[in-house]
């Protein structure tokens, strides 16, 4: 389950060394980097209804680099295996159809790149289809990105035959060796001449040019060489100095490098492994503050968990510094636990080789972790974060003055609320303890899926990203664990919000045995735009009150608005974009915590109630390419789902249609557009914003909640 476009030519090609040929490479050979695709783009190797679900990864050697891969889902139900990924990685391949361009999930991956400052480098994969356009301006337009070219193809559609190295303006030629099969082991590579066309040459010459003067407009260094010695003739460049020119624009993420090619035959793949060791970084070329404190002890994160039947939890880490070696002792900090690695692994290829040792900057996959899950920072031992932290606050200056405290755990994974839910329930009660284990087991592997008990009905829910990830949830538990499970009707998770500032206070007297409890607690709460708060909630205290508080009493007071903010007033559902002040908390000696946080939720909810209280729906970006002649029925359906079309584009003999719709209309839309299109027609989902419902559908939704319909 990896990207087999990769696999296969590492397969098949002669300079690719074993794992054992270089254990631990040298940390600046080492690239690990991530493959980023819309749903089927990669042409990968995919399981599980056809997409790539899990970030899979596999190790390998390619010419005296070691490459680690992560190949990443392409479908919006997916999106923390994303996060997951391009957390832990250096640099991204991101993959585009050359007949379709930037599509709706490309576009969220790449967002989700550009959060962790991740280098990228652009493949124009499916050159040989008969669609197939060598552009790169959707690239420039939509991603907002600056593409630039390294290659031009070839030919085009079915007469796709290699591509033009612009650099060294060499000519790449994959020819068709029946006696081999078309599997694109062997290319011809040679210099372009006077023998080849007089078209070909001058558009390679033009796009060289290009290159050049756009390297030069984007690196300093490159600029002054260009003037200095090659102003008269831009043909006498070095090739070596214009790569690594290219190679500080990608890295200063001040340019993509864009190629192009055939995964499916292989054309063009050898020169993106090159791409790969040439222009994305090395481990040490990414800085991690908090890795330094840490110097050579270990300093690890988990940020994916598998479990396996013979051999149980297998947590892949990203080795940040230090070496990790089987049966050694480590320290989980969030945890706050100490555990033992008894087994050591590389994921090569579709094997799991064992290792010695694994030093910093590659990514190990380990046996005997049964407590650590995704987003944990696993440390050689207690006393070397203790040394870490006592580094970090040593360090003085500018870091005592921000304010920062000596926090010596990585920062994790963000999960994504849930937006749909559903019940599940065991065929019988002796099966409860099992679904209850495969639930646990499933949490571990996927931070995304949330399990949680109706306090009045005593059921399971069951909470996800969609539909399709409740449904693969639905089947592992059937297929993997033996459980036969029913799932009650998808429910959309909607948001409550706040529409005006209120302030209030409220005081809590209450005696328990002979102790009596006293909390008086003023507060405001105030709406605050989604999109800049990044759809959080948030909490602050004036300077009186924070200055005034124990830290058991802050605790108490923070823990009182988060429950509140977990239960909104309205129909119960998570609150988003309110902002919370605590302006004053008088506590009578003798009270404790637990009163205060009472208090606070009792006083959020009378605030919460005074600001006036609307319902949030989560809102889905839609993009569909239909035929022109099954546009009218796919339009018809949308105004019936509450949805907006935005725009309607041309893409050869489709149109692209790009709306926004309600999440709650798109239940089984997959069937419905099969149905409307005779099957010609796709479609891809990708979450945009929670939007505020209009007042006659909240009534609907209010009523049905309260049993009236």
């Amino acid at each position: 389950f990896v990207a087999v476009y990769i696999v296969n030519v590492v397969a098949i090609a002669d300079d690719v060394k074993s794992l054992r040929a270089v254990v631990n490479p040298d940390i600046s050979k080492i690239r690990n980097i991530g493959i980023m695709a819309h749903i089927d783009d990669g042409e990968n190797k995919m399981w599980e209804r056809g997409i790539t679900i899990q970030s899979a990864a596999v190790t390998f050697d390619w010419k005296s680099y070691r490459i680690n891969l992560i190949d990443t889902p392409g479908h919006v139900d997916f999106t923390l295996e994303v996060e997951r990924a391009l957390r832990v990685l250096d640099g991204a391949v991101a993959v585009f159809d050359a007949s379709a361009g930037v599509e709706a999930q490309t576009l969220t991956v790449w967002r989700q790149a550009e959060k962790h400052h991740v280098p990228c480098v652009c493949f124009l994969n499916k050159m040989d289809k008969p669609a197939a356009n060598f552009s790169i301006e959707s690239i420039r337009q939509k991603l907002k990105a600056n593409p630039v070219l390294l290659q031009i193809p070839v030919g085009s559609g079915k007469s796709f035959s290699g591509v033009v190295d612009l650099l060294t303006n060499q000519k790449l030629i994959w020819k068709i060796r029946t006696e081999l099969g078309d599997d694109g082991r062997v290319f011809e590579s040679k210099p372009l001449d006077q023998s080849d066309e007089p078209e070909l040459l001058q558009e390679a010459s033009e796009a060289r040019t290009a290159l050049i003067e756009q390297v030069a407009d984007l690196d300093d260094e490159f600029a002054e060489l260009l003037l200095t010695d090659f102003g008269d003739n831009f043909d006498a460049v070095p090739s070596v100095k214009l790569q690594e020119a290219v190679r500080r624009v990608t890295l200063a993420r001040k340019g993509v490098p864009v190629l192009c090619g055939s995964s499916l035959k292989n054309k063009g793949v050898q020169p993106l492994l090159d791409a790969i060791t040439a222009y994305l970084p090395a481990p040490n070329e990414r800085h991690h503050d908090l890795v330094r404190w840490y110097k050579d002890d270990l300093c690890a994160l988990a940020f994916k968990v598998l479990h396996d039947k013979q051999r149980g939890p297998l947590v892949f880490l990203r080795i940040y510094s230090g070496t990790l070696k089987p049966q050694t002792a480590v320290h989980n900090i969030n945890r706050n636990s100490i555990e033992r690695v008894s087994r050591l692994l590389v994921p090569f290829a579709d094997q799991h080789v064992e290792t010695p040792s694994i030093t910093a900057g590659n990514i190990a996959l380990t046996v005997g972790l049964k407590q650590a899950v995704t987003g944990d920072t696993i440390v050689s031992s207690k006393a070397s974060a203790t040394a870490a932290a006592r580094r970090a606050q040593n360090d003085g200056g500018a870091r005592k003055k921000r304010g920062e405290d000596a926090n010596m755990v990585l920062s994790g994974v963000e999960v994504p609320d849930p937006v749909f839910f559903c019940t599940i329930e065991p065929p019988t009660m002796s099966k409860q303890a099992d679904l209850a284990n495969a639930l646990n087991c499933l949490q571990r592997e996927d931070p995304s899926l949330k399990v949680r008990v109706d306090p009045d009905s005593g059921q399971t829910i069951l909470c996800g990203m969609g539909e399709l990830h409740i449904e693969i949830i639905h089947d592992r538990i059937r297929r993997e664990y033996g459980i036969e499970t029913h799932l009650g009707p998808l429910q959309v998770a909607y948001r409550e919000t706040i529409l005006h500032e209120a302030s209030t206070t409220d005081t809590l007297d209450r005696t328990v045995g002979e102790r009596r409890h006293v909390a008086t607690v003023d507060l405001a709460v105030r709406p605050v735009d989604i999109f800049s708060s990044g759809g959080l909630c948030e909490l602050d205290f004036t300077e009186e009150v924070e200055g005034q508080l124990s830290p058991e009493m802050k605790a108490a007071v923070e823990n009182g608005v988060h429950t509140s903010n977990l239960q909104g007033p309205l129909l119960g559902y998570p609150l988003l974009g309110v902002s919370t002040l605590i302006k004053s908390v008088k506590v009578e000696p003798g009270t404790v915590p637990v009163m205060v946080s009472a208090c606070v939720s009792r006083c959020m909810l009378k605030a919460l109630r005074l600001a006036g209280v609307q319902v949030l729906e989560p809102l889905m970006s839609l993009e569909v390419t239909v035929g022109e002649n099954h546009l009218s029925s796919v339009l018809g359906d949308l105004a019936q789902r509450r949805g907006t079309v935005q725009d309607i584009q041309s893409r050869h003999d489709n149109k692209v249609l790009l709306a926004t719709v309600p999440l709650a209309e798109m239940m089984g839309y997959s069937t419905v557009l099969r149905t409307l299109t005779s099957g010609t027609a796709t479609f891809s989902l990708a979450l945009d914003t929670y939007e505020a419902m209009n007042p006659q559908d909240q009534s609907i939704l209010l009523k049905r909640m309260s049993g009236l319909l």
